[in-house]
């Protein structure tokens, strides 16, 4: 299409609200948006399709703005759109409760699909955004009726082409043939600490053709409109393959310091708002300027995406009609519903029950209840059968003429990439059609993915990490492979659940917490070695988060601990009476997180005052001080052999625990021993 001044007007109103709104913050980056103004003006109001009356309609295009920091062109889109964000809120750019945070957050601004700012983030989120639309068509679309057919388009930028995430993730997508991903970047070569000669000097394009996508080069992303249209066109045309558009822009276009590192992470000064006004053709004595013809080009494409998103709707409609069964199941899925009942199929043991590893009896669980929930998706980073992630029955999630699978598979392959994993598992869940992406790896490797399970976290999404080999209990594979910090670590974390079941109905409890859990990601940490089935546990107690597995009157000593270690401690239990005449209880707390969320009475009565508490965990002891007066962990390194030998050589027995009890129980002699759970702080926050 021909481009006019009124395009071009609309481009600088772009640069002008985020030269204004980094101005009166006081903070923030303008560079990105006056770089990128024009790419984001053609992809828009020319090819994205979106109602800004419902940010949520679920064919709309994605968009991802992975170089977060450049949030103010994002913001300003919004805005001119129509999008609930005002410019009041423009004018409240990173201020405290504002909807226009420091960097994009999908739970805070209408219009955000996902909380981005760690480089690399965004990018990978791209993925699962792009794998989620061809699952999920995959699964409902059929001739004459293609629901699920929108595209997702992510901005990135230098700082996240160095990011190992978004090459784990690039080669992800490359192998998926997701012709339904766009990628433009933003090639101004200037990072944080300059010219990206200084430390990036690869060649993207090769690398990005190396992983099997198909490329163009813009290479006047400051002007060429004409150019900017014709390479988005072509990356659609090409439906094997993703398309990475690399946009060569000058960083800060218009400002005194265009083109250097000085607009990269900071306001313009006042001078320099001035001087982009006036060469932009506005007031430079006047801020937050929008043309009224700029709001009525932006709201004629708003109404047209109202429109499409009505028709999408007579569709669905239609499909119903002519398929009842999958018309249901999309209006469940779309309700944010689980199906009815589906808890019904979690197993449950007892004691009787052979001895079997955790992981393995979460391998039983997902046999059990993938019929029965089908938007569950599985997968490993190439440890499907450690992992004991797949089902019997699975199909794998392959692009079809790969001849292993097909769109609407629902088990990932996701190699060896792990923090990938986990970004793309965000946004597999930002697609907002009820899919539960459930991704394996050994305890350990969460570490690799930290940065992105955090953003689960901050992000309020349900994922669900299936950890394996969980402590020194993996045995021969040694420290390298052996957790001792991961546990502390993710129990830190707001907002996540770390569940470490003791046996089979406190993994089916841990399966149900992770599932129904919506808004909260969940770790579970799952053994190697057997372990028993315990005599007081249920689904129910479990879901307490702590319950008492052996229970005594008069005790000397409550054993509190978690795993593989409940049921070393129950052992010594009847060690401590046997030997020593002592009795113990032992309590299991499968889950910090849910057993502080119940009420002070019932943690009173499983830790009560009068009896000190001992932890046992076979990892470190750091954060069981709530808990716990004395704690017996690991707080080193593990070692290589055996894991019966491993335990021995650290003590975590049954005689090893006992020699510390009874230590406690002395030290504590003639004291009144209040409970962990009687603090000053338990109620505040």
């Amino acid at each position: 299409m021909p481009y006019t001044d009124l395009d071009q007007l609309a481009v600088n109103t772009i640069r002008v609200l985020a030269v204004d709104a980094t101005f009166k913050a006081n903070s923030g980056h303008p560079g990105a948006p006056m770089g990128m103004a024009p790419v984001a003006h053609v992809l828009f109001n020319n090819f994205m399709s979106f109602n800004p009356k419902n940010p949520d309609w679920a064919n709309r295009d994605r968009f991802v703005l992975s170089n977060g920091h450049g949030c103010m062109l994002q913001y300003a889109l919004l805005h001119l759109f129509g999008y609930k964000v005002s410019l009041d809120d423009l004018k409240n750019f990173r201020q405290l409760d504002s909807i226009t945070p420091g960097h994009p957050e999908a739970h805070d601004t209408p219009g955000i699909e996902v909380t981005t700012g760690p480089l690399g983030q965004g990018f990978s989120n791209a993925v699962g955004l792009a794998i989620a639309q061809a699952q999920v068509g995959g699964t409902f679309n059929k001739p004459g009726f293609n629901l699920f057919n929108n595209y997702t388009y992510t901005f990135f930028g230098d700082g996240c082409a160095m990011e190992g995430i978004a090459s784990e993730a690039a080669s992800m997508a490359g192998h998926l043939k997701l012709g339904n991903l766009i990628a433009i970047y933003d090639d101004n070569h200037i990072s944080i600490d300059g010219d990206t000669k200084c430390a990036f000097t690869e060649d993207v394009t090769k690398r990005f053709e190396a992983y099997g996508w198909h490329t163009v080069w813009v290479k006047d992303g400051d002007h060429d409109l004409a150019g900017i249209e014709a390479a988005i066109k072509e990356a659609k045309s090409v439906t094997d393959k993703p398309t990475m558009i690399r946009l060569t822009t000058t960083i800060g276009f218009g400002s005194k310091l265009q083109g250097t590192g000085g607009v990269h992470g900071n306001p313009l000064k006042a001078d320099d708002c001035q001087h982009v006004k006036s060469l932009f053709g506005f007031d430079p004595n006047q801020s937050f300027v929008v043309p009224q013809q700029v709001y009525d080009l932006y709201a004629k494409h708003a109404a047209e995406g109202a429109a499409k998103e009505q028709a999408w709707n007579q569709l669905v409609q239609k499909y119903a009609a002519e398929h009842p069964a999958e018309g249901a199941e999309l209006t469940r899925r779309l309700s944010g519903k689980l199906p009815e009942g589906w808890e019904k199929s979690l197993p449950t043991y007892t004691p009787a029950d052979s001895a079997v590893a955790t992981r393995k009896l979460s391998e039983a669980v997902l046999e059990k209840i993938h019929s029965v929930v089908p938007e569950l998706l599985s997968g490993s980073a190439d440890l499907t059968g450690s992992n004991n992630t797949r089902w019997k029955n699975a199909v794998d999630f392959q692009p079809p003429d790969l001849g292993i699978g097909n769109w609407a598979g629902r088990y990932l392959r996701y190699g060896v990439r792990e923090h990938a994993m986990a970004a793309v598992m965000n946004g597999l869940t930002a697609y907002g059609v009820g899919l539960i992406p459930a991704g394996g790896t050994f305890l350990n490797f969460v570490s690799y993915a930290a940065g992105a399970v955090r953003l689960s976290a901050l992000s309020r999404v349900r994922t669900i990490f299936v950890a394996t080999h969980d402590s020194i209990g993996l045995g021969e594979d040694g420290p390298t492979h052996q957790p001792i910090e991961t546990l502390a670590h993710f129990r830190a974390l707001p907002n996540c659940m770390v569940w470490r079941p003791a046996d089979g109905n406190e993994t089916s409890a841990a399966y149900y917490s992770a599932i129904t859990s919506k808004h909260t990601p969940s770790i579970l940490a799952l053994t190697r070695q057997n372990l028993p089935h315990l005599e007081l546990s249920s689904i129910e107690s479990a879901l307490k988060g702590a319950y008492p597995v052996v229970e005594v009157a008069n005790a000397d000593v409550t054993l509190i601990s978690t795993g593989s270690e409940v049921s070393i401690c129950i052992e010594a239990a009847t060690y401590l009476k046997e030997k020593h005449g002592v009795n113990a209880r032992v309590v299991s707390v499968p889950c910090f997180e849910v057993f502080d969320a119940q009420d002070k009475a019932y943690k009173l009565k499983v830790l009560p005052d009068g009896i000190p508490v001992m932890s046992v965990e076979a990892l470190t002891t750091m954060g069981w001080e709530r808990y716990a007066h004395e704690q017996f962990g690991l707080n080193r390194f593990g070692a290589s052999g055996p894991y019966k030998e491993v335990y021995k050589k650290f003590e975590i027995t049954p005689e090893g625990i006992s020699k510390r009890a009874l230590a406690t129980i002395e030290f504590y002699k003639g004291h009144t021993v209040r409970s962990p759970i009687n603090r000053a702080f338990q109620h505040i926050l």
